[in-house]
This record gives C-alpha cells, sequence and structure tokens, in this order.
C-alpha cells in the first residue's frame, strides 16, 4: 500500500471514529453477529430451532415463573457435540411437565399437573423415569408464544436468519452487480446498452412481486429465501457500479495502465474496483438492512422461512393477535428486534457515507 493510500485510510477511520452514531450500528452489529453465532450456548431454549412446545403455559407475559416436572423420553437421546449444538442446538432429553405442587410417596412422585390457569391434575410418575432432580423452575425474561415456546429464545435464534438472509444476499447482489456494472461502465457502447436494457427490465417489477415469482419457482424454504432476495437486490449495486467505472475510467492511470498493454480483465479487477469501494460498501449496508425487511416481511406473508425454524417475520404472523390483547410482547419482540438491527446497519451506511464523503 503506496502512502498516499494509507494516508486516505487513515482518513477514513478517523472519521468513522469521530461518528458516534455509526460506531453505536457497528457496535450493534457485532453484538448481533457473535448472539447469532453462538445462539444455541446463549438460548435458554438449545433445542433445534427453540422449539420446545409446552401448550399449557402459551401466551404467558413476561416474567413468568413456573416449575417443571422433568420426565425420561420413550426415545433414548444420545449425547450432543459442541459442533453440532453450535450448528443445529441439542435435542431435548426430558419432556417438561408444568405442575403447580409435589411430593415423594415410596417410588413415585405424586404432582399437580398444570392442565390452564387455575385447574391442575393430579398424577403420579414413578422415580426411574424422571431426571435425577427431577423438579426444575424456569423464568421466561420475555414470556412464552402461544405454543409455549420460550420466546426469548426464539428470538436469540432467530437472530441467525435475518443475518444469513442479509448475508447471502449481500454475496449475491455484490457479485452480480459488481460485475455487470464494471463491464457495462468500462466497455460502453452496445455491452453498456445490452446489459443497462436488462436492468432497466428488473428495476421496473416491484421487488416483492419478483421475490414471489422465484420464490414460486424455487419454492418455500431456508436457502430458497436467501437466493430470491439476493437475485432482486443487484440492480441498484449494478447502476452504482457504472456509474463509478464511468466516472473513472478515463482517469490516466487507466490509460497508463491499457498503454502497458495491461488486460481488461485486470484493470477492472486491480485499477478500478478498489478505487469504487467506498461507495459500494454504503450501499452494502444499505443492501443489508432492505434485505432484513424483505425476508420479514416474506416470512409474515407465509412465503419465507417455514415453521418450525424461527424468523422474526413469522414470529410476529404467529403472534400478531396477541396484540390487541394484554400481553402484546410476543409480537413486538420480534418488531422492535427488526427496527433495532435495520436502524444499525442504516446507522453504519450513513456513517461510512460520510467517511467516504460519497453524496447519497
Amino acid at each position: 500500500m503506496s502512502s498516499s493510500q494509507a494516508s486516505y485510510s487513515g482518513q477514513i477511520f478517523s472519521k468513522l471514529r469521530k461518528n458516534k452514531a455509526a460506531l453505536l450500528g457497528l457496535l450493534m452489529i457485532i453484538i448481533s453477529f457473535v448472539i447469532a453465532i453462538f445462539a444455541y450456548f446463549i438460548s435458554p431454549d438449545p433445542s433445534p430451532f427453540a422449539n420446545r412446545i409446552i401448550l399449557e403455559i402459551g401466551g404467558k407475559r413476561p416474567g413468568y415463573t413456573q416449575s417443571f416436572l422433568k420426565l425420561k423420553k420413550e426415545k433414548k437421546v444420545g449425547a450432543t457435540g459442541i459442533g453440532q449444538q453450535l450448528l443445529n442446538g441439542r435435542e431435548d432429553p426430558w419432556l417438561y411437565i408444568p405442575v403447580e405442587a409435589f411430593e415423594i410417596k415410596g417410588d413415585s412422585m405424586i404432582v399437580n399437573k398444570l392442565i390452564d390457569e387455575g385447574l391442575t391434575e393430579r398424577q403420579s410418575y414413578l422415580l426411574s423415569s424422571l431426571a435425577a432432580s427431577p423438579v426444575t423452575t424456569k423464568q421466561f425474561l420475555l414470556g412464552t408464544d402461544k405454543y409455549g415456546r420460550d420466546l426469548l429464545s426464539r428470538l436469540i435464534v432467530g437472530t441467525r436468519v435475518s443475518l444469513s438472509v442479509g448475508l447471502v444476499t449481500l454475496l449475491i447482489s455484490l457479485s452480480i452487480g459488481l460485475v455487470l456494472g464494471a463491464v457495462a461502465g468500462y466497455f460502453r457502447g452496445r455491452t453498456d446498452n445490452i446489459i443497462m436494457w436488462f436492468i432497466n427490465i428488473i428495476w421496473s417489477i416491484p421487488t416483492l412481486l419478483l421475490v414471489f415469482a422465484i420464490t414460486l419457482v424455487l419454492g418455500k424454504g431456508f436457502w430458497q429465501i436467501f437466493i430470491a432476495v439476493g437475485l432482486t437486490m443487484w440492480v441498484n449495486v449494478a447502476r452504482l457500479v457504472r456509474g463509478q467505472v464511468l466516472a473513472i475510467r478515463e482517469m490516466e492511470y487507466i490509460e497508463a495502465g491499457k498503454a502497458l498493454g495491461y488486460s481488461h480483465f485486470r484493470i477492472i479487477s486491480k485499477h478500478i474496483i478498489p478505487n469504487i469501494l467506498g461507495p459500494v460498501m454504503v450501499i452494502a449496508a444499505s443492501n443489508f438492512a432492505a434485505a432484513i425487511v424483505i425476508e420479514a416481511g416474506l416470512s409474515f406473508l407465509g412465503v419465507g422461512v417455514q415453521p418450525p425454524q424461527p424468523s422474526w417475520g413469522l414470529m410476529i404472523k404467529e403472534n400478531y393477535n396477541f396484540i390487541i390483547t394484554q400481553n402484546p410482547m410476543p409480537a413486538l419482540a420480534p418488531g422492535i428486534a427488526i427496527m433495532m438491527l435495520v436502524l444499525a446497519f442504516n446507522m453504519l451506511g450513513n456513517g461510512l457515507r460520510d467517511a467516504f464523503d460519497v453524496r447519497a
């Protein structure tokens, strides 16, 4: 790196460090990624997809506390390695039975099993069918959803979906947008006309309509939604890159590269793209935020991530009827999470724009 490049980079980082909002956004994003990576170690419910269903305690308010009897499952659950738990969680070896009172008599435990609020049923279980410490008490900090699943755990694991769709969308949109935009701006002429004609066609189709069409072709699911959103967000990257390349291609150092016999690929990849990364990084942050919102909207409409995998948009869909009750948290919590993460990326994007002195 030359001294001028080092000086320019230093100025960028200096401006970014002075922008408190951008640093706050970056901190929130880093924390979100840490939560997403270690979701199953942080989550109170480490079962796959945080999908421990306990119907008797559905729709409980934040801070709800309940005692549970830990009953062995009929199917033996093997040990889970750290790597497996990191990726997919750990299958629960116990059935959690909500109880109000319990006592041990001989080789049995007599409990008052919770059926509904204020309603219990007396039942007996052999101690041999229970855990060594048969009764545990759990607190649900954000309450439970309508299926009795821990809302905080679903929220934590759902962070993976939002960040994953943003990351994959970013990679797809940058890959396509950089290539097409650079080729169009560098070669101009008929190549530029054909690429811009294609870009304008895609640009004219509403984003959600295009995502619906791609989803219908690829089907519903985790990876399908990543591809569908990614294939719709490359257009603004390509338009930006094309404009930047058109401005740079006439500069002296590009002409010098041509005179030295450098290939078009080398000039584009080594001399043009590194000099337009500033504006690209700004629009990348914006695309990341937009992808999170689009994924949440698609999941809410039922064409995104499918149950039981937790997605913030799907969580809102499953629990939006709680908004009109006295316990709106199951729907508000994922909505607030979406808002905070999108705000973080927008603050970082604004900070990058100011640091690179890019005009929006």
